[in-house]
């Protein structure tokens, strides 16, 4: 995987001068071993921050260091303005965890009282505007501080790399796929650059690597991938010529930015100008952490790459499509477990999903692009889609979007995919969610979020509902369970 930041966490305690500062200086030791002890790479600041002369001290160690997310300790009550200083001069995200007491032994002088700090802490944090991450319960062992800071360092990959991402989109977005277009102010708000470009930008450039080297080498490759020859694999020339000219464009457009996703039109026009389906070009660059969406999608491709930089695995972009039939219902037995028909539904898309997140997969063509543009006869122009039955396991549906008002918004719901064969076409799979009915009406419909969503293949709720509050998005919506209604859902 690349396309993703390296965290480079730090750790600096800090001690109100009427405590003993040796009590902070051990418990962030202890912390410390507690991080190695669990794999977790983290570098000690020596500065036990009492003032702020100390504060400006232990930032240039932090620089020299080249720490990119930081974690504020408060070992005992701390000194509640030159800690929140820290974390509003430090450039990265930051962090605020406290120190539970130690013993009923030892209440008297090796009572730290961080559990009263941290309220000093956030009261301090609000005047300076700033948001570190707290976790939902932030004052722990040293052993559960670490664990703490695991989550912390998945965060702060996803802040660091929102920060420094580009967005490259090719075309307008399409009028029959409005619901994905949305403002793009917000996202210059949380630091992103938004490369806009014709359709014939990219068809210049994929013109001008009609020659180009490297094509065999990357036909190899896929080759390699797919397994086994394809009826279609005379269609890879074209697709790694078309993957060479993302790959270029991306290296030499990068400008100020380190990380970059994609939003492409890619269709109807382009299977007539270019002579192919894209969709499994997308699940390559997908694949190693380039998240490419099609429809020109903006907010889908920042969501997929908020989902690959949280848990460190390549996502996708599905429709939330279709339901399932009542017989396959039934049929199931057992692999629907204890859900609902209508908690399942079939998330589908022509054919942009890893192979590492299919059960199998071969080279095909887009049926209903082959319907519209072939008058289904043999397909030509529209092969390239990697198509395959979705593995069975945990995932999470996300997706980041924008209101008309520039008002950002997000939705978490964690389920699974089931062992059940779609018995359909595309890259799919049926999904389960908890709820899925109510949360379909009340959120997807109610909140007006498009039909595309990111998908994660883990639980990645709790990481993501916490980057999202960092983020200052309030607006989080997720599956309630039965027994809690909606805002406006009918109780009757």
């Amino acid at each position: 995987m690349i396309n993703m930041p390296e965290v480079k966490l730090g750790i600096v305690a800090v001690s109100r001068d009427c405590f003993p500062k040796t009590l902070s200086e051990s418990r962030r030791k202890a912390v410390y071993s507690a991080c190695t002890e669990k794999g977790i790479k983290i570098f000690e600041v020596d500065t036990i921050i009492e003032n702020e002369r100390d504060t400006l001290i232990a930032l240039d160690a932090i620089n020299k260091a080249g720490i990119n997310a930081l974690v504020i300790y408060l070992g005992n009550f701390g000194p509640e303005a030159p800690e929140t200083m820290l974390a509003q001069k430090f450039k990265g995200p930051s962090m605020f965890v406290a120190a539970a007491e130690e013993s009923a032994n030892n209440l008297i002088q090796g009572r730290g009282d961080a559990y009263c700090g941290m309220l000093n802490a956030s009261y301090n944090m609000g005047l300076r505007g700033i948001r570190p991450y707290i976790p939902e319960y932030p004052v722990g062992t040293a052993n559960e501080i670490a664990d703490m800071i695991l989550d912390f360092e998945k965060i702060a990959r996803v802040l660091i790399g929102l920060s420094n991402l580009k967005i490259f989109s090719f075309g307008p977005r399409p009028q029959d796929f409005f619901s994905c277009n949305a403002p793009i102010k917000p996202l210059y708000d949380l630091g992103m650059e938004i490369m806009e470009n014709s359709e014939l930008d990219l068809y210049e450039s994929f013109n001008n690597h009609a020659n180009d080297s490297r094509i065999q080498e990357k036909v190899r490759e896929m080759e390699y991938e797919l397994g086994k020859k394809s009826a279609y694999s005379g269609i890879l020339p074209k697709l790694a010529q078309y993957e060479l000219t993302l790959a270029d464009w991306m290296d030499q457009h990068l400008g100020a930015s380190q990380y970059a996703v994609f939003a492409n039109k890619c269709w109807p026009a382009f299977q007539t100008q270019f002579g192919f389906v894209p969709c499994y070009v997308n699940s390559r660059l997908a694949s190693r952490g380039i998240p490419v969406a099609c429809e020109t999608d903006i907010y889908g491709a920042v969501s997929e790459y908020i989902i690959t930089c949280a848990t460190g695995i390549p996502a996708t972009l599905l429709d939330i499509n279709n339901t399932v039939p009542q017989d396959m219902f039934l049929q199931s037995g057992e692999n629907t477990k204890d859900y609902k028909l209508n908690d399942l539904f079939m998330g589908f898309h022509c054919g942009n999903t890893s192979s590492c997140h299919l059960k199998s997969c071969s080279l095909k063509y887009q049926l209903i692009m082959n319907r519209l543009l072939e008058n289904a006869g043999e397909p030509n122009i529209t092969r390239g889609t990697l198509e395959g039955t979705i593995k069975p396991g945990n995932i999470t549906l996300f997706r980041l979007q924008s209101t008309d008002r520039c008002e950002l918004k997000s939705y978490i719901a964690e389920g699974e995919v089931l062992d059940i064969e779609p018995r359909s076409f595309g890259g799919i799979g049926v999904f389960a969610v908890k709820e899925m009915a109510r949360f379909y009406r009340h959120v997807l419909i109610a909140e007006r979020f498009p039909h595309h969503a990111g998908v994660a293949f883990e639980r990645a709720g709790k990481i993501l509902f916490a980057t999202m509050k960092v983020l200052g998005i309030d607006d989080v919506f997720y599956n309630l369970p039965s027994s809690v209604l909606y805002k406006n859902e009918n109780p009757f």
